[in-house]
Protein backbone atom coordinates (compact mmCIF):
# COMPACT_ATOMS: atom_id res chain seq x y z
CA UNK A 1 0.00 0.00 0.00
CA UNK A 2 1.37 3.64 -0.93
CA UNK A 3 1.52 6.52 1.45
CA UNK A 4 -1.45 9.27 0.00
CA UNK A 5 -0.33 13.01 0.58
CA UNK A 6 -3.37 15.31 -0.29
CA UNK A 7 -2.08 18.84 -0.88
CA UNK A 8 -3.81 21.92 0.42
CA UNK A 9 -5.26 22.80 -3.04
CA UNK A 10 -6.80 19.34 -3.15
CA UNK A 11 -8.67 19.26 0.18
CA UNK A 12 -9.66 22.95 -0.76
CA UNK A 13 -11.59 21.18 -3.97
CA UNK A 14 -12.63 18.41 -1.63
CA UNK A 15 -14.65 20.89 0.58
CA UNK A 16 -15.80 23.36 -1.96
CA UNK A 17 -17.32 20.63 -4.22
CA UNK A 18 -18.85 18.92 -0.72
CA UNK A 19 -20.62 22.10 0.20
CA UNK A 20 -21.38 22.67 -3.68
CA UNK A 21 -22.84 19.25 -3.57
CA UNK A 22 -24.78 20.01 0.02
CA UNK A 23 -26.36 23.06 -1.14
CA UNK A 24 -27.94 21.40 -3.76
CA UNK A 25 -29.25 18.13 -1.86
CA UNK A 26 -29.00 17.69 1.82
CA UNK A 27 -26.74 14.48 2.17
CA UNK A 28 -25.19 14.93 -1.37
CA UNK A 29 -22.00 16.11 -0.13
CA UNK A 30 -21.02 13.20 2.12
CA UNK A 31 -21.98 10.96 -0.69
CA UNK A 32 -19.56 13.16 -2.92
CA UNK A 33 -16.82 12.97 -0.17
CA UNK A 34 -16.97 9.33 0.23
CA UNK A 35 -17.20 8.75 -2.99
CA UNK A 36 -13.75 10.49 -3.00
CA UNK A 37 -12.08 8.32 0.01
CA UNK A 38 -13.36 5.30 -1.62
CA UNK A 39 -11.41 6.06 -5.16
CA UNK A 40 -8.32 7.21 -2.45
CA UNK A 41 -8.19 4.11 -1.09
CA UNK A 42 -8.40 2.45 -4.35
CA UNK A 43 -5.20 4.64 -5.64
CA UNK A 44 -3.19 4.02 -2.55
CA UNK A 45 -3.83 0.07 -3.04
CA UNK A 46 -3.15 0.14 -7.29
CA UNK A 47 -1.85 3.84 -8.30
CA UNK A 48 -0.50 2.10 -11.48
CA UNK A 49 -4.10 0.45 -12.65
CA UNK A 50 -4.82 4.25 -12.85
CA UNK A 51 -4.53 5.97 -15.59
CA UNK A 52 -1.40 7.78 -16.75
CA UNK A 53 -2.77 10.53 -18.20
CA UNK A 54 -0.06 13.87 -18.67
CA UNK A 55 3.84 12.54 -18.51
CA UNK A 56 3.54 11.65 -14.64
CA UNK A 57 0.23 12.92 -13.67
CA UNK A 58 -2.35 10.22 -13.36
CA UNK A 59 -6.11 10.63 -13.09
CA UNK A 60 -8.95 8.29 -11.32
CA UNK A 61 -12.18 9.23 -12.75
CA UNK A 62 -14.62 9.33 -9.49
CA UNK A 63 -17.42 7.07 -9.16
CA UNK A 64 -20.73 8.61 -9.32
CA UNK A 65 -19.57 12.26 -9.60
CA UNK A 66 -18.37 13.90 -12.42
CA UNK A 67 -14.89 14.80 -11.30
CA UNK A 68 -11.22 13.64 -11.61
CA UNK A 69 -8.07 13.32 -8.93
CA UNK A 70 -5.04 14.01 -10.18
CA UNK A 71 -2.04 12.60 -8.73
CA UNK A 72 1.86 11.73 -8.87
CA UNK A 73 3.23 8.58 -7.85
CA UNK A 74 6.90 8.53 -6.14
CA UNK A 75 7.37 5.18 -6.78
CA UNK A 76 10.74 4.89 -4.78
CA UNK A 77 8.41 6.51 -1.47
CA UNK A 78 5.84 4.19 -2.30
CA UNK A 79 4.06 7.67 -2.10
CA UNK A 80 1.13 8.95 -3.84
CA UNK A 81 0.48 13.20 -4.09
CA UNK A 82 -2.81 13.84 -4.62
CA UNK A 83 -2.49 17.59 -6.78
CA UNK A 84 -6.37 18.04 -7.31
CA UNK A 85 -10.04 17.41 -7.39
CA UNK A 86 -11.77 18.49 -10.66
CA UNK A 87 -14.27 18.47 -12.39
CA UNK A 88 -14.16 16.73 -15.69
CA UNK A 89 -16.39 19.54 -17.54
CA UNK A 90 -13.54 22.11 -15.80
CA UNK A 91 -10.70 23.56 -18.40
CA UNK A 92 -7.22 22.20 -18.73
CA UNK A 93 -6.18 25.94 -18.45
CA UNK A 94 -6.92 26.00 -14.53
CA UNK A 95 -3.90 24.17 -14.08
CA UNK A 96 -2.28 27.49 -14.98
CA UNK A 97 -3.73 28.43 -11.64
CA UNK A 98 -1.58 25.92 -9.63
Amino acid sequence: MYKVIILPIAKKDIRDNSKWYNEKQKGLGLKFTNAIRSEIKFISKNPLAVVNRYRNLHTCVVNRFPYMIHFFIDESLKTVVITAVFQTKQSPSNWDDR
